[in-house]
């Protein structure tokens, strides 16, 4: 396809949902399009821990690479999986519209969590939403689930857990809204930074992937974008895959409300910030000071030995 934006994209129902979207919107604009899935190896190495084979950063790495070998324009990510510091050759270029950024709760006989007997089982593979759930939870035990979303929804189903926790955004974007029992408010379950965004890459160098990308922005959920990305900034390379961090930011007229959360792993040392501002720089910097005056060094040490 001649002068065609190529779009990189995992090959699950939900990345493919994302790199459709993202084609629909350029091509409205006269961009033409070519999607191109990559396999990647956490596609692939389902039958382990994500975290044990490199986490969620493992899926960008492998699209960076394609964007490396110039395979694919564009790289199509779930936001909330791109770790807070890319390599300088790359560019996070595009933002397009945040979905609901909440967590929903699912379970099977459609019972609220706060109903659940102690010892029962929740599924989830993020650790900020296992440290939460821990706080906030504490007789319930938190138990790794892989897959795509669909897998997951069937082993809660078959009772191999007695509800899971995934994002709302997701669930809306297979059709699955149905199956959401309830959803979690983002102040007692703070999200992931970028959560409900799709986030677009590319090389730094290519000026006309980085202009299409630019052309389908939105430009509030940019501007949250920045300000989530932005705190976990403030720890440069501190974190890592498996730091229990959720950040959050809101946007009503020109008022920015950041919300976050960094825990140890069990949720027992649980630090919260919430700050309202106007200027997004100094809201991202006087979060991470807080969070920093709270303990936030200390706990990432415990957290990365």
């Amino acid at each position: 396809m001649s002068n065609a934006l190529r779009i990189g994209t995992r090959g699950s129902a939900l990345a493919l949902w994302q790199a459709n979207e993202t084609s629909r919107l350029l091509r409205a604009l006269g961009f033409k399009t070519e999607i191109v899935t990559i396999k990647t190896t956490g596609d692939r190495r389902r039958d382990v821990p994500l975290a044990s084979i490199g986490g969620k950063g493992l899926f960008v790495k492998e699209l960076e690479e394609a964007l490396m070998r110039f395979e694919i324009d564009l790289a199509v990510h779930s936001l909330k999986d791109v770790p807070s510091i890319i390599p300088d050759e790359f560019v996070l270029a595009g933002f397009l519209e945040r979905a609901d950024p909440r967590d929903a709760w699912l379970q099977a006989y459609r019972l609220p969590i706060d109903a659940l007997p102690r010892g029962a089982v929740i599924g989830t593979s993020a650790p900020r939403r296992r440290s939460q759930l821990f706080e906030r939870y504490p007789h319930l035990r938190i138990a790794e689930v892989r897959g795509n979303v669909e897998t997951r929804i069937a082993r809660m189903n078959e009772l191999d857990y007695d509800g899971v926790v995934l994002a709302a955004a997701g669930l809306t974007r297979l059709g699955l809204e149905a199956e959401i029992t309830s959803y979690f408010s983002v102040d007692d379950l703070i999200p992931a930074a970028g959560q409900g965004i799709i986030g677009l890459e590319t090389l730094r160098r290519n000026a006309f992937a980085r202009d299409a990308a630019a052309a389908i922005t939105h430009a509030p959920s940019e501007l949250a974008a920045r300000c989530e990305r932005g705190v976990l900034q403030q720890f440069g390379e501190r974190l890592d895959c498996n730091s229990p961090i959720a950040v959050h930011a809101s946007i009503d007229g020109g008022e920015i409300t950041v919300r976050a959360f960094l825990s140890d792993y069990d949720g027992t040392s649980a630090l919260r910030v919430k700050r309202r501002g106007t200027e997004a720089d100094d809201l991202v910097r006087a979060v991470g000071r807080d969070l920093i005056a709270l303990g936030a060094l200390e706990l990432l040490e415990v957290c990365t030995v």
